[in-house]
């Protein structure tokens, strides 16, 4: 082993274990990695930001300008609506959305397909009395099978794609991946909808439009005649239902054993509990908010919100949310993923899936959550919604059919797609370049040169040879097997890109060692980085199905632990048969 694979190993290793943990930004891990990369002599000067120009970049920043639009649009939206009225089973409901959440995802980011289905599944919940845990874990795994039908359907097919075209001259066609994706996202999505009314009937009885069992933190203020006066905390969660975490009494905070300490009138509650139990006890005058400036005016509404990943109030306190405060909106509540209670509410500090809920008018709470990137959980029409949403699908379309047919490479093909939808004023490219989850991109980017120096470095060629002593990699089918396995035991702990930039060259050494074509090697190692179900942890789209729909860690287990079995099993027979 020569110095420059053993430390390519180390570097690799330690980002892998930096990634897994999330303790640092994935975009800061990322460049320096990037940098310790080039401080080992693992690539030279000129490679060391090449990925930035790279076509997979390119093509993943193209995508996510156009799924902006087609968010706005409310198309699906729309469509919901109208499935809604259907009166359908309850199986063929989550086959449906899940399908439609999968069609979707196979022409753009899987998150962004979620993103777009989430509103409308939720409605669709409380609308058919369907409990939103039988629906939210089902379109958030076909959003990630429907990434498996296409070149663009996820970042891991593209860098695949583009390790094939590298080695060989040629990449993979827009829909080469569908021979064995499409029949595993069909398999897959009937088995999710199988799965999903068994293992969550429990919540059939309590279909509401927020999770019955979902848990918030909120500050309220006891009135005078209100049952907790004269109660010791120690009592709250046995005789209201509520964890207390502070009393504040005059602005300072009541310190002491929760057994000595006793509610009196006019103080403030920090507390955690079930919403259900908040709304019943400000209908009884127990606790109550305070007075909102905005709870007269006719558009004055309550809507939750969840921050999604590339939102701005990640990391931040409810205390310096100015995006809301500027606009008369008041925070009332917060479900946390992660509950760490210090200090007062405004002290809490937001991650990624948590659910703000949300006061004051509807275009200002439609405004502020455009801005910082939050999602809404509940039915609201958009400020800026797009009045036609069928033409920036038509325009889509015509991209994804440049692609499709080889009339241009999908970088050029959705340029012109961007360009065309900024022409029409769907798009205003500086606006949506703000909003793009760069530490997304960055990370990507800075991986491709550290990707291609497994490769130039002699280190792909050296686990290949190490391998074989294990398994015989000779035979096509046992280093497919192999390299399937590895990249499904990566992907829940470290994002697919990632999976897919360390184990392609490894791949084409397989097939070299084999004798055979890379198509099938690759194949694999795209759709093992792509079947995520086993953590809540391993991709965005996960995060916030636990948050949202209430789910335990054992659920992913539980749901996908059959799904990553099957889909397994399925992917490989579909490789043998079509691809070897």
């Amino acid at each position: 082993m020569t110095f420059e694979q053993a430390s390519l190993l180390i570097l690799l290793a330690a980002m892998l274990a930096l990634f897994s943990l999330s303790r640092i930004r994935i975009e800061v891990v990322a460049i320096g990695g990037l940098i310790a990369g080039y401080l080992l002599r693992l690539y030279p000067t000129d490679q060391v930001f090449a990925g930035f120009a790279s076509p997979v970049v390119i093509t993943v920043v193209e995508v996510l300008l156009i799924v902006q639009v087609l968010a706005h649009a409310k198309l699906f939206d729309k469509l919901a609506a109208r499935f809604a009225a259907s009166g359908r089973s309850g199986f063929t409901v989550i086959a449906s959305l899940s399908a439609i959440t999968g069609f979707i995802s196979i022409f753009m980011n899987n998150i962004g397909a979620f993103a777009i289905m989430l509103p409308a599944t939720l409605r669709i919940s409380a609308v058919m009395k369907i409990p939103r845990r039988q629906l939210v874990m089902p379109i958030s795994f076909a959003a990630l099978l429907g990434g498996l039908v296409s070149l663009i359907g996820t970042p891991a097919n593209l860098l695949v794609s583009d390790a094939l075209a590298k080695a060989t001259g040629t990449g993979f066609r827009f829909f080469d991946f569908a021979y064995v994706g499409l029949p595993v996202a069909v398999a897959g999505i009937l088995l999710m909808a199988f799965l999903a009314r068994r293992l969550f009937a429990e919540a059939d009885a309590q279909p509401m439009l927020a999770a019955p069992a979902r848990q918030v933190v909120t500050e309220r203020r006891i009135p005078e005649g209100s049952p907790l006066v004269g109660n010791r905390l120690v009592d709250c969660p046995g005789l209201f239902a509520i964890q207390p975490h502070a009393l504040i009494r005059d602005g300072k905070f009541v310190f002491g054993p929760l057994d000595q300490s006793t509610i009196e009138a006019g103080d403030t509650l920090l507390a955690e509990g079930a919403e259900t139990v908040f709304a019943d006890l400000a209908a009884s005058d127990a606790l109550v908010a305070e007075s909102h400036p905005n709870g007269l005016q006719p558009d004055f509404v309550r809507i939750e919100a969840v921050v999604m990943p590339e939102s701005t109030l990640v990391g931040s306190r409810i205390r310096s949310l100015e995006v809301f405060r500027s606009r008369g909106i008041v925070v009332a509540a917060l479900s946390m993923r992660s509950p760490r209670i210090e200090g007062r509410f405004d002290d809490l500090q937001l991650s990624i899936g948590d659910i703000l809920l949300l006061e004051g008018s509807r275009e200002a709470v439609a405004e502020a959550l455009d801005e910082c990137e939050c999602l809404p959980l509940a039915t609201q029409p958009s400020v800026d919604a797009v009045s036609n949403a069928w033409l920036p699908m038509v325009v889509f379309a015509c991209g994804v059919a440049l692609s499709a047919f080889d009339f241009a490479p999908p970088d050029i093909a959705f340029a012109g797609v961007v360009l065309a939808l900024a022409l029409l004023s769907y798009l205003n490219i500086r606006q949506g370049m703000a909003d793009i989850n760069w530490p997304i991109v960055i990370m990507l980017a800075a991986m491709i040169p550290i990707g291609s120096a497994v490769a130039t470095t002699g280190t792909a060629q050296m686990l290949a040879a190490w391998l074989s002593l294990i398994v015989p990699i000779s035979v096509p089918l046992a280093g497919i097997a192999l390299l399937l396995f590895i990249a499904m035991a990566l992907t829940p702990f470290v994002n697919n890109a990632t999976v897919a930039i360390v184990l392609s060259p490894i791949a084409l050494e397989f097939a070299q060692a084999a004798h055979h074509s890379p198509d099938a090697y690759l194949i694999a190692v795209a759709a093992g980085a792509s079947l995520d179900f086993l953590t809540p942890f391993g991709h965005h789209n996960n995060t916030l199905t636990m948050s949202i729909g209430g789910y335990r860690v054992s659920d992913f287990l539980r749901a996908g632990g059959p799904l990553a079995v099957v889909s397994y099993l399925l992917t490989l027979l579909l490789i043998a048969l079509i691809w070897l």
